[in-house]
């Protein structure tokens, strides 16, 4: 069970950092996520970066020790387009399985709305505890890739943000604040905090909530990945209640 939880806190910055790709270009990237310097998940992304819009395609998988507990495996799809100042998705798609579980989410957006989301199997019924969605939550939203691509014409203009996330059933909002010296990740240009506030589609007593609402320190290095001003994470690091897992970028 801690190992689906460690999945499970980390899954929206392990994937959203697949979106790095150069521009104009196709680039095949590894992704590699360790605890206490050990894997416990990996993925190969393919992405594709042009003046009008973006395509990332990939695969995961737990990995190591964590392979032998929780037996993970999935792809992602999403695509989008450039526009006032944000990346806008159209289309974005999960399908994993995780031990006897199997999960396909579809999430279909009209500029920054939400207008469909698909869950199959369809989502449990929720108890009483439980924070519901309601419509102005998926407003002014982005899938867990789109969410950290973010246009910008410097990389000091990165930190001072939200970003606001949707993956199919909760609502999480990262505010985003410069990290302090001694903080940046080696391979980034500019180094942020993150902060991790649920918004709605989540029950606030779940361990893993309250750990990462309240508690975990979170990082996410960011790098310039086009000529046109365009940035998306190389590193990031979790802190989680067993260990801070590291997520690293490198050629695959």
């Amino acid at each position: 069970m801690a190992w689906q939880q460690i999945i499970s806190a980390t899954a929206g910055i392990f994937i959203t950092i697949a979106a790095t790709a150069a521009h104009s270009e196709t680039q095949r990237l590894r992704y590699d996520v360790s605890l206490l310097g050990l894997p416990i998940a990996r993925a190969v992304f393919e992405s594709r970066i042009n003046g009008s819009g973006f395509a990332v395609a990939g695969s995961f998988s737990s990995a190591g020790v964590a392979r032998i507990f929780d037996k993970t495996d999935g792809t992602v799809r999403v695509t989008g387009r450039f526009g006032d100042g944000v990346s806008r998705p159209q289309d974005y798609s999960l399908d994993y399985v995780s031990g006897k579980k199997k999960q396909i989410t579809q999430i279909r957006f009209d500029g920054s709305r939400v207008t469909n989301t698909v869950n199959d199997p369809p989502l449990k019924k929720r108890g009483s505890e439980w924070v519901p969605l309601q419509e102005g939550h998926l407003q002014e939203v982005a899938d867990p890739i789109s969410a950290l691509l973010l246009p910008a014409p410097a990389a000091q203009g990165i930190c001072n943000r939200t970003i606001r996330v949707y993956d199919g059933e909760t609502r999480v909002d990262l505010v985003l604040t410069p990290a302090g010296d001694g903080e940046g990740f080696r391979q980034a240009e500019v180094t942020c905090r993150a902060k991790f506030v649920p918004v709605a589609g989540y029950r606030p007593t779940h361990s893993t909530i309250v750990h990462l609402r309240d508690r975990a320190r979170i990082r996410i290095g960011f790098a310039r990945v086009s000529q046109q001003g365009l940035y998306s994470p190389v590193e990031a690091s979790i802190g989680t209640k067993i260990g801070t897992v590291h997520v690293k970028a490198r050629p695959a």
